[in-house]
């Protein structure tokens, strides 16, 4: 079907308007009002219209609706009535089959009608489209000129600086001129414990060790420093760390969000491809190409072939909303998403605001945002699932609607195949005949409508035939994207309603901003190939900018740009111009390198600073945005549970496999239901780095959500960082810190030969990367002796109560028999008792509460 032919036919467009419209003539429209509305009003609308619950996803009462169709395709082919499913279903030979399903079927001469109609281009009357729609304003050229962030990439000049021992890199020069400009001095450089310490945790997200830390100081090469940092871009959790910031910028999650949670249960492959990808250093061009269009790049083997086809599962993983009744708005709400996604990621633009009108602040007009959106409707959006008003079970799963990868597996027992689906046709004849009846409907003892059983039934054996048969159960699918079938530029939607239809724009990309030498779309594809083409062009003005200033302001706690999602009109402006040019020029030369441009930053003299602070610095420049210091910074939800479970030792370092997330099945998981609780306890007993955990929207890990985790609905390129009461309640309560506290007294407590002194500088060492000072040692050693002192009372005492009183785990282990009357305990077993309180688990009682106060305290949970 070409769509830029028959989405204009049938739209009258006023000449001032600037499009080359095609005329519908007012016969035709008459004929439509006369002949073609009132069958579909009385046969038709009844069961497929915006007023009721669309039998089959299907519209008849807007032309849209009837190009899209229902579930089964598109309803009609404007110019082929011999492939329209209207007519096919509306002369359907088989009498249960034929539309309408209720009341009169249509005669003869209805159906010439509606042949007539379709063969003629189905046309439809007008939408009234808005005079400004595509014309040119002003204030849009003037704005492309004169905007920072959208004119070329140039390679700056490196400014000198008086102070010229002071620079290590020509970063440093950038940073110190502005300083200089200012009056201002950097402040004296870290010391090396915080060095070393502030090294790992942004590279990697873990604490470095107590030998890590010793060999750091001991170590007085000029190239020490080096050295760490190479080791630690080496590491496999530098894929993770970096994987994560990925991750948040692409709203990773495995379920669909809003009305009804569906589980993505393939979405762990997508993140392994990113933290994979980190790893290789694949470069961010061929990074960003991959996830747009990695299903259209060639791969050199079947296993290269599915890494690019997981790659899309950035297009395909956000949040949708199945409960939507109406497929065209399903449609349009999952392009819009998509639009989203990759505009704030790659460019940081907000070209979503152009859905319903010309952007209020930026000069991207409507035109431009459906000239993506036509690639992105090219484009099916292969996540397994459909759009379904109220439906149940398997309802919104559609097992076809996945990306197939390579690969074989042996094939399952033909005789129990074919004996599950004849129980599966069983189970839905007996579903199909009792639902909604009166019958159905009464109470079963369970409280239950009678017909919920028969539901269930028919789930149950559905499910087990799709585990034998669907190869998504067998491992062979992920979430992505692939191309439609139908490639066609889109329509305009006016006022952003999906199914009032302006003119067709022709794909292609903003126009905000020139790449010169840009490749047009391919006419034989949906475009995203040369999209990705287009996004990562070495002359395309924002990505470079937008991905250096992204990885700075991880490096720094600030962007150079501190809106690093927005780069338009009403973005922050640069703190240094010249230094983000700079750094993106220099980013594009070395190849699009992450790790080379990370490497860069932390070499720097200017990443390498002291974070204190003077009474002139702080008047100067309060937020810091000049760098003369390093920025103290809160760890994130992830850092700081992996801290906890490192300095326990407890942490599981190995790459995790899967998610317990691939075991749901696509139905609706209910938070408060067997599904939410099953993620919960997988995600309480795991051991795992944090980025491995179950990330379902909606079901947040307990030991994450205190501490500000990402919000996965938009792309998030900076986290919110609050500072709330519940954040200290949690460390004080949580079953997770204490558990893990626990197991780091333990350890401590392992060697009774080791003096108290020597325990307490260990666990400072282990928590904190550093010894105590002389006070600290001193109030350490007190708290332990109170602390125990106390617990030993209270261990004794509860110890006299009868044996019917309850313990908690940490307070006894497994109390000793007692007599009931505690005034009559025999004098062998309470010196038994009094024996293992003052052995084991007083002072494990009181270095549980000393390890959890470490893990609570500003310098456990800060970098400085």
């Amino acid at each position: 079907m070409n769509g830029r032919l028959f989405a204009v036919a049938g739209f009258l467009i006023l000449a001032d308007v600037g499009w080359a419209a095609e005329e519908v003539s007012p016969e035709k429209v008459d004929y439509f009002e006369k002949k073609v509305r009132p069958i579909l009003v009385t046969h038709c609308s009844n069961c497929h219209s915006a007023d009721t619950k669309p039998a089959g996803g299907l519209r008849v009462d807007d032309r849209n609706g009837l190009l899209v169709g229902g579930n089964n395709g598109p309803a009609i082919v404007p110019g082929s009535p011999e492939k329209s499913l209207l007519l096919k279903r509306s002369t359907q030979k088989e009498e249960k089959r034929r539309m309408p399903l209720e009341g009169k079927h249509l005669e003869p001469d209805q159906i010439a009608v509606l042949t007539q109609w379709i063969k003629d281009g189905a046309a439809w009357p007008s939408v009234r489209v808005p005079k400004s729609l595509g014309k040119k304003r002003p204030e849009y050229e003037q704005l492309k000129k004169t905007h920072w962030a959208w004119q070329p990439l140039v390679n700056p000049p490196v400014p000198t600086v008086r102070d010229a021992q002071w620079p290590r890199d020509t970063v440093d020069q950038f940073i110190l001129s502005k300083l200089e400009e200012k009056g201002l001095k950097p402040v004296a450089d870290a010391d090396r414990s915080s060095l070393i310490r502030r090294l790992t945790f942004d590279l990697t997200g873990l604490p470095p060790t107590p030998e890590e830390i010793a060999s750091f100081e001991a170590d007085r090469s000029d190239k020490v420093v080096e050295k760490v940092v190479d080791r630690l871009l080496a590491s496999p959790a530098f894929g993770e760390q970096w994987g994560r910031h990925w991750l948040d910028v692409a709203r990773y999650g495995e379920s669909t969000g809003p009305s009804r949670n569906i589980p993505y249960p393939h979405a762990w492959k997508y993140r392994d491809y990113v933290i994979d990808a980190v790893n290789s250093d694949i470069p961010f061009n061929r990074f960003i190409q991959e996830q747009v269009a990695g299903d259209l790049l060639v791969g050199a083997n079947d296993k290269e072939q599915n890494r690019l086809k997981v790659a899309t599962g950035f297009l395909a993983l956000g949040v949708k909303d199945v409960n939507q009744r109406f497929k065209v708005r399903f449609i349009m709400d999952n392009v819009d998403e998509q639009i989203d996604t990759v505009t704030r990621s790659v460019l940081g633009l907000t070209v979503s605001c152009a859905r319903c009108h010309d952007h209020k602040f930026d000069p991207i007009p409507t035109t431009d945002y459906y000239a993506l959106a036509g690639i992105f409707t090219s484009t099916e959006n292969a996540s397994g699932l459909r759009n379904q008003m109220g439906g149940a079970g398997l309802a919104y799963y559609v097992p076809d609607q996945l990306v197939r990868l390579s690969g074989s597996v042996p094939p399952p027992p033909a005789e129990t195949v074919e004996k599950l689906k004849a129980q599966v046709a069983e189970a839905k004849k007996a579903w199909d005949s009792i639902r909604g009846t009166p019958e159905g409907l009464k109470r079963a003892a369970s409280g239950l409508p009678v017909q919920r059983e028969f539901r269930d039934k028919y789930d149950k054996v559905q499910a087990e035939l799709l585990s034998l048969t669907d190869p998504a159960q067998r491992g062979l699918a992920a979430h992505g994207v692939r191309e439609s079938k139908t490639i066609a530029d889109t329509e305009v939607r006016v006022r952003g309603e999906a199914e009032k239809l302006g003119p067709v724009v022709p794909r292609g990309f903003l126009s905000t901003f020139k790449v010169p030498e840009t490749k047009p779309v391919d006419v034989n594809q949906s475009g995203r190939l040369q999209l990705a083409q287009w996004l990562t062009d070495d002359k395309n003005p924002l990505t470079a900018r937008v991905y250096v200033n992204r990885v700075w302001s991880h490096i720094f706690g600030r962007g150079i740009v501190s809106t690093v999602d927005n780069f338009g009109v009403n973005g922050d402006v640069p703190s240094h111009t010249a230094l983000l040019d700079h750094l993106a020029t220099r980013f594009i030369r070395d190849g699009w390198s992450t790790k080379k441009l990370v490497r860069t930053l932390v070499l720097s003299h200017a990443y390498q600073l002291g974070s204190g602070a003077t009474d002139d610095h702080r008047r100067i420049d309060p937020s810091n945005s000049l760098v003369w210091r390093h920025a103290p910074r809160r760890l994130t939800s992830e850092e700081y549970r992996d801290a906890v479970l490192a300095s326990s030792n407890q942490l599981d370092r190995k790459h995790a496999e899967g998610s317990p997330a691939k075991a749901l099945r696509m139905v609706e998981m209910r938070d408060n239901g067997p599904e939410a609780k099953g993620i919960h306890d997988a995600a309480e007993k795991s051991h795992s780095r944090s980025i491995y955990l179950p990330l379902l929207r909606g079901v947040t890990p307990r030991s994450l959500e205190a501490f500000d985790p990402v919000e996965q609905t938009l792309v998030t390129g900076k986290r919110e960082n609050t500072t709330v009461p519940g954040q200290a309640l949690f460390v004080l309560n949580s079953g997770f810190i204490r558990t893990q506290a626990l197991a780091l007294a333990e350890t401590l407590l392992k060697n009774v030969n080791i003096p108290e002194n020597e325990r307490v500088a260990k666990v400072y060492q282990i928590a904190l990367g550093r010894s105590p000072s002389e006070q600290e040692l001193a109030r350490a050693l007190n708290f332990l002796a109170s602390y125990e002192s106390d617990s030993r009372e209270e261990l004794l005492a509860l110890a006299r109560e009868p044996k019917t009183k309850k313990v908690t785990a940490n307070q006894a282990k497994k109390p000793e028999e007692t007599p009931a009357d505690p005034d009559q305990i025999d004098q062998t077993g309470e010196a038994l008792i009094e024996e293992r309180i003052h052995a084991k688990d007083a002072k494990s009682e009181a270095w549980l509460a000393l390890s959890q106060a470490l893990f609570g305290s500003a310098e456990f949970r800060f970098l400085k």
